[in-house]
């Protein structure tokens, strides 16, 4: 598929391996890189090895959960852009403002279209 606007590097986390490697391909198929980690541990070795320009993560994550990774990825992000966005079962409104503080800019609730993922991608990209 040719895109219309700038491919993004992507890190997708989530320990439902299905869930995560599905949401890869069909990111891939919009054009993006993707790379998948299934825990917390793994997602931050693969941000510090790659600095990806967005992470769509699951906050109920093994070894160190999704907020603890937000709040990794933002001490070592440096002037770089970094789009956080949570993608979780959890939707009440204190999960909700925990994510934010945790350094999330978006808190998604599973089910998600891939469609309304790859908007808040190409938005984030524009602003730029």
């Amino acid at each position: 598929m040719t895109t219309l606007y700038a491919a993004r590097h992507v890190l997708v986390v989530d320990d439902n391996a299905d869930a995560a490697d599905s949401l890869a391909l069909l990111l891939q198929r919009e054009g993006h890189s993707v790379d998948v980690a299934y825990d917390g541990r793994d997602a931050l070795e693969q941000y510090d090895r790659a600095h990806h320009d967005a992470v769509i993560m699951d906050i109920g994550l093994p070894v160190l959960d999704g907020h603890e990774c937000a709040r990794a990825m933002r001490r070592v992000q440096g002037d770089r852009a970094l789009l956080i966005i949570a993608l979780t079962g959890w939707g009440h409104p204190e999960d909700r403002r925990r994510s934010e503080a945790s350094g999330f800019d978006h808190h998604l609730v599973k089910p998600v279209l891939p469609s309304e993922l790859n908007a808040l991608l190409v938005a984030a990209h524009r602003t730029e």
